[in-house]
């Protein structure tokens, strides 16, 4: 049926509907006119829907008023579906997209149209530089307006669509500012639609204009009414912001959804083409995955969820594979070369055990195991060690570079801040103790007679120490006289050099970037590596970003280690909390009260715990003895309030998130974390490791004032669970990969489609990557080049996925 007819129908069959079906809407009855219209299309050859709700020997004024009005009810129905189907298209574009008329990806984006300096600088804030930049600008999400509605099936609460008749459009006040109010409809009706905050629309809103608009429903005094939808006139071939899966990008300040949303379509319609698919043909054939420009464009604007999907499918899988073949490709680079092996001939291992004051557990004796194997060997070790908080990963490191100084070799052991540096220093000066007397030695070099190779010498490196002091350390250790050096990225500077480094130990990998990792292993000619983390870390996540490693994993803490009751506080409890500090004190025992997390800055961050730090002092605990400890004191203050804490001088140690790394202090039982909600499961995990190391009961207090829905998930799950793989799970879960360390690794790409639970894509795109490799390991075929060019793009930009 043509679209007059339909609207003539329509407005027909309203006006029978309003006389309450008496048949009076047409002079002469609605069967003649019905009768008409079946007569005209059956002569004009088309095919009318008539035919299907009027059936041979069909008589309008035969009915009962029940019957009128079911018939008039569904033929209404059926108009308004053809309706909507006229205009509103269900798929995206159909139009030809307008090639570009010059440059290239790596252009500028002010080679699009309407595009200046001023919004390139409001882009860039975005890391958006390039077109290509802006094509991977993916959505963070999509609003689903695909689903269509007659003004009768509108429901509120849910985003829905509705294609309609303006029947007026004016100016007003809503909420004290000027607004627009309009009345649109179609043929079951109409419904109020208003916009806050944007009255320019009551003039591009004209009567009789046909509009799509998508939002949602709300109910004002019982009656439905859109509230600031997404609109859309009709009348081009394709709709933007309306009618379909509706793009949401991230924004800046000056930048505002509708213009980024056309922008976005002129350049993925443009450009999108123009990307050339860089994986091999035969890996899209066995993985299933859509090609490169067509993936790009559903990710923007697609077809349907299930387009959507698939076109997620095939970036995530480049993100993985892209990281695969980087980390793979590094790890076979640094395989072929020869490393020394360091064989434990003497029977140290067990020399070494029998001087702990404990029985290794099950997991320190099989990652023992590994390491020793792997050091055994002219292929160069490559290892992640990874255990929770206090299971005993520095033992089964000291045993390593004892093993390495034995056979003439040195060890560096790395570390991210001082305070850790310290901690390791003393900790493994304690356990070789054990071995042989300790003989003179500095406080920042120890000398062990007993220990091979008779004698031991240890130093620490760090950035605080006197510039003579770093000279004396960097020729002894060139000379060969230091057989391991400890200390923080000092060691990966200039004037470092070893003079046999054999094994480089990174430990708290993650707050270090993978550059810095690559700049230790070259102080020595192939030495072996050993990562360790004390973040346990989801095999998904552990292959993405550790694919180079092994894995060794100690899975059990040692025996008697006390239990850590956690206990989630509101607003009201915290002077129970403080009470509860000074009854361990009072015990003789010591607290750490962490101050809350300033992600901004550091130095923000510092100024609140100097603040909180006075409160406390004068205000709180003005008898008791309080140390303050943050990440921008110099160096050697860190170290006093440390000694002092360590020595039992100070009652209570008030710090920022430093604390989270590795401090030791057995008496200390009770740790108290303010705005515990703007940490993540992780995190706080470690927190609560720093009580717990000594023979008496601790507790962990989280206090909380306002946390949102996901903080509340996130403290509860921490009072229940102990186990900190599980807990990584969570965070990873609830804050994904971006967020799981806190703070971006320097040098590593970042993730955007990728995700925890694609563990199949992971093991498919590592598989594939390592296939791929072993047959072209330096990626010089031709039909590679792209390939080539695209890792190389990602490693050297750190994350610019292409």
């Amino acid at each position: 049926m043509a679209a007059k007819g339909a609207e003539a129908l329509a407005r027909i069959l309203e006006l029978e509907l309003a006389g309450r079906y008496a048949d009076t809407a047409v002079v002469g009855g609605l069967d003649a006119y019905l009768r008409r219209q079946l007569n005209s299309a059956k002569d004009q050859g088309t095919p009318s829907f008539l035919s299907a709700v009027c059936p041979r020997g069909f008589r309008y004024a035969r009915l009962t008023p029940d019957q009128r009005q079911e018939w008039v009810d569904r033929v209404r129905r059926r108009l308004n579906e053809a309706a909507v189907d006229r205009h509103a298209p269900t798929g995206p574009a159909k139009a030809e997209p307008e090639a570009p008329s010059s440059g290239t990806l790596d252009s500028p984006i002010t080679v699009l149209s309407g595009i200046g300096q001023a919004t390139a600088q409001r882009f860039a804030r975005l890391g958006v530089r390039g077109i290509r930049d802006l094509l991977y600008l993916f959505p963070i999400r999509h609003l689903d307006y695909a689903r269509k509605r007659t003004v009768s099936q509108l429901e509120p609460g849910t985003d829905q669509t509705l294609i309609a008749t303006v029947w007026s459009a004016r100016q007003v006040l809503l909420g004290g500012r000027p607004g627009t109010e309009a009345v649109v409809g179609d043929q079951t009706g109409t419904v109020r639609v208003v916009w806050f905050n944007q009255p320019y629309l009551a003039r591009t809103l004209t009567p009789n204009a046909r509009v799509a608009l998508s939002g949602r429903i709300g109910l004002f005094k019982g009656q439905k009414v859109f509230e600031s939808p997404e609109w859309e006139m009709l009348g081009a071939e394709d709709l933007t912001h309306t009618g379909r899966l509706v793009p949401v990008y991230p924004l800046t300040e000056g930048l505002n959804r509708r213009s980024v949303r056309k922008l976005m379509r002129q350049a993925v319609l443009g450009w999108a083409p123009q990307v050339a698919d860089f994986l091999p043909s035969d890996v899209r054939a066995r993985c299933s995955l859509m090609d490169l420009p067509r993936a790009i464009r559903q990710a923007h604007f697609p077809d349907d969820e299930q387009a959507k999907e698939e076109s997620r499918r095939r970036l995530a899988f480049n993100e993985f594979f892209l990281i695969q073949a980087g980390l793979c490709s590094r790890k076979l680079e640094w395989q072929d070369n020869r490393a020394t092996s360091f064989r434990d001939g003497a029977g140290l291992r067990s020399t070494f055990e029998r001087s702990l004051p404990f029985a290794l557990t099950r997991a320190q004796s099989r990652a023992l195991d590994e390491v020793v194997a792997g050091l055994d060997s002219s292929t160069p070790m490559s290892r992640l060690l990874q255990g929770d908080v206090g299971s005993g990963k520095t033992v089964v490191a000291t045993l390593a570079l004892l093993v390495v100084a034995a056979n003439g070799g040195q060890g560096a052991f790395m570390v991210p801040t001082e305070v850790l540096a310290e901690q390791h220093f003393h900790s493994i000066s304690r356990l070789l103790s054990r071995m042989g007397e300790l003989q003179g030695g500095e406080g920042y070099m120890l000398s062990f007679p007993s220990v091979p190779p008779y004698p031991f010498t240890m130093a620490l490196l760090t950035g605080s120490l006197r510039q003579a002091e770093k000279r004396r350390i960097h020729q002894l250790v060139r000379q060969g006289d230091v057989h391991l050096v400890i200390g923080t990225h000092a060691l990966i500077q200039k004037g470092v050099e070893f003079d046999r480094l054999g094994l480089a130990v990174v430990d708290e990998q993650h707050r270090f970037g993978v550059l810095q990792r690559s700049a230790l292993q070259r102080k020595g000619n192939t030495p072996h590596v050993l990562v360790m983390t004390a973040t346990p870390i989801p095999r998904t996540l552990a292959l993405t970003i550790y694919g180079d490693l092994d894995l060794s994993v100690i899975d059990q803490l040692p025996p008697g280690r006390v239990d850590i009751e956690t206990r989630w506080l509101g607003p009201g409890q915290r002077e129970v909390a403080y009470a509860f500090i000074r009854r361990a004190v009072a015990d003789g025992r010591q607290a750490f009260i962490v101050c809350p997390l300033v992600e901004e800055s550091e130095a923000i961050e510092a100024t609140a715990a100097v603040a909180e730090y006075a409160r406390l002092a004068q205000g709180v605990f003005p008898d008791l003895r309080l140390g303050l400890l943050h990440g921008r004191m110099p160096g050697a203050e860190k170290e006093a309030v440390m000694r002092s804490f360590r020595d039992g001088h100070l009652d209570v140690l008030v710090c920022t998130p430093v604390v989270e790394v590795g401090i030791d202090v057995p008496n200390a039982v009770v740790i108290l974390i303010e705005a515990a909600e703007r940490f993540g499961l992780s995190q706080l995990h470690q927190f609560r490791g720093r009580v717990g190391r000594g023979e008496h009961k601790s507790y962990c207090m989280l206090l909380s004032d306002t946390p949102s829905m996901a903080g509340q998930e996130r403290l509860r799950i921490i009072e229940r669970t102990r186990d900190g793989f599980l807990l990584a799970e969570e965070d990873l879960r609830m804050r994904g990969p971006g967020e799981f360390f806190g703070t971006q690794q320097s040098g590593f790409p970042e993730l955007r489609m990728a995700r925890l639970s694609d563990a199949a894509l992971l093991d498919a795109a590592r598989e594939q990557a390592i296939l791929l490799l072993r047959s072209d390991p330096d990626l010089k075929r031709p039909e590679h080049h792209l390939l080539a060019d695209e890792v190389a793009r990602l490693w050297t930009r750190g994350g610019k996925a292409a």
